[in-house]
């Protein structure tokens, strides 16, 4: 190469400058230990990073059932990331504590999402999620046509009294070991998750949801204590396995015929599918009173109020929201992708998809735990309460305590901001 080139080169390069280096953005994610899951994630961050100039995701992964003191602790010591995995119903507690600060992101891009998918605190979206989960009453098609059981559907659920004489012929048959299976066996969130919502098809509810300034009334009213009765019997009836059941059967005993009805998510329909294919059915919740009623709201991600640059993790979280990666989250986990357009891209959830009730469950049924920063603790008063009642347990005296223990906390927190 002649000088001439070189010098010419040399000049190029300096009026070019050099190339601006992408500001590192670190992030959390609770899926430590799931392959599938990681791989998809890592996906959508190398994505990320290779689509424009400004920022470069790193990312950190914790085991599930670690992650959550995981961030107390960080924020505590001041060292959080700047995009952070959380669960929907702790993410009110999440920001009312400052670990959160308001996701600043185009709304209208989550117009389409499920509502259990959007991260909502005082009026302020904080995050959103790819995903949600949906419970259905499982059983085969068999089995009802066997019995002579009415089939219900999302317009026409069982009443209580449907589902008391179901139960009832199912046990007398003597075909199963219980005609129930409510998985008292997963304890923690599964039991305000998946129970709950019963409570609010009776009418109930874990707080005052007009003011969340008590459980007066809502915990320990007429409508809950009949509840609590309807649970309690459950037990005493033998409709259902109680806090002793074995996590095996729980897992397994729908699939080896020991249940005749799983109260059940969407995440281990993939397993009963290949045991039963077209025999199986995901039905609707019951109409216990105030009409059928399941949980929402599963894992989201959000901004940190530590982040110092908090246009840049809302630019991952926006990439994110595409179709095709809610997508493959669904196909690779098994959960309810957040739009239509996005379950439209799946096997399991488009129209005719093996799983696609699920997606209407979600829209139809699906109600929010409480919407509050006490929600943390309200959940595990609520979790005690309903173990208690199902081991026998006095109902009234029960829900009272619960309702003290709720009010006290709430008292001791200056009303959590409500």
């Amino acid at each position: 190469m002649n000088r001439l080139a070189v010098l010419a080169g040399t000049i190029l390069v300096g009026l070019a400058g050099p190339a601006a280096a992408q500001t590192e953005l670190t992030m959390w994610y609770h899926g430590a230990g799931n392959e599938v899951e990681s791989k998809l994630i890592n996906q959508i961050i190398d994505d990320f990073n290779a689509s424009q100039d400004d920022w470069s995701v790193s990312i950190e992964s914790f085991p599930q059932g670690a992650y959550n003191d995981s961030v107390v602790a960080a924020a505590l010591a001041g060292n959080l990331p700047d995009i952070l995995d959380v669960d929907g119903p702790v993410m009110p507690n999440w920001a009312w504590a400052g670990y959160l600060q308001p996701l600043p992101i185009d709304e209208s891009l989550i117009a389409e999402y499920l509502p259990g998918t959007k991260g909502y605190w005082d009026g302020k979206l904080y995050s959103v999620g790819l995903w949600d989960a949906a419970v259905a009453m499982v059983t085969l098609k068999s089995t009802l046509e066997k019995y002579d059981i009415r089939t219900p559907t999302l317009d026409e659920p069982w009443t209580a009294e449907e589902l008391g004489a179901a139960l009832a012929t199912l046990k007398e048959s003597g075909d199963f070991d219980y005609p129930l299976d409510l998985g008292m066996a997963w304890t923690g969130e599964w039991y305000p998750y998946a129970f709950s919502p019963l409570l609010q098809s009776f009418g109930g509810d874990i707080v005052d949801r007009d003011t969340y300034a008590s459980a007066e009334g809502k915990l320990n009213g007429d409508e809950a204590i009949a509840f609590g009765e309807w649970w309690q019997s459950l037990f005493e009836d033998g409709m259902a396995p109680g806090t002793s059941q074995d996590p095996a059967d729980r897992d397994n005993g729908f699939n080896e015929g020991k249940y005749a009805i799983s109260w059940n998510g969407n995440w281990a329909a993939a397993g009963m599918l290949e045991v039963y294919g077209d025999d199986l059915l995901f039905l609707p919740a019951p109409d216990l009173g105030n009409g059928p009623k399941i949980g929402a709201a599963s894992w989201q991600f959000g901004v940190s109020a530590a982040s110092e640059h908090p246009e840049g993790a809302a630019a991952f979280i926006e990439f994110a929201l595409q179709d095709k990666y809610l997508a493959a989250f669904s196909d690779g986990i098994g959960l309810i992708p957040a739009t239509p357009g996005a379950a439209a891209m799946t096997e399991n959830y488009k129209d005719g998809g093996p799983l696609a009730v699920f997606f209407e469950l979600s829209k139809q049924q699906a109600v929010l735990r409480p919407v509050s920063p006490g929600y943390v603790v309200q959940a595990k008063v609520f979790e005690k309460a309903m173990a208690d009642i199902a081991n026998g347990a006095d109902v009234a005296d029960t829900l009272d305590a619960a309702v003290d223990e709720i009010d006290s906390d709430i008292e001791k927190n200056q009303g959590y901001g409500h």
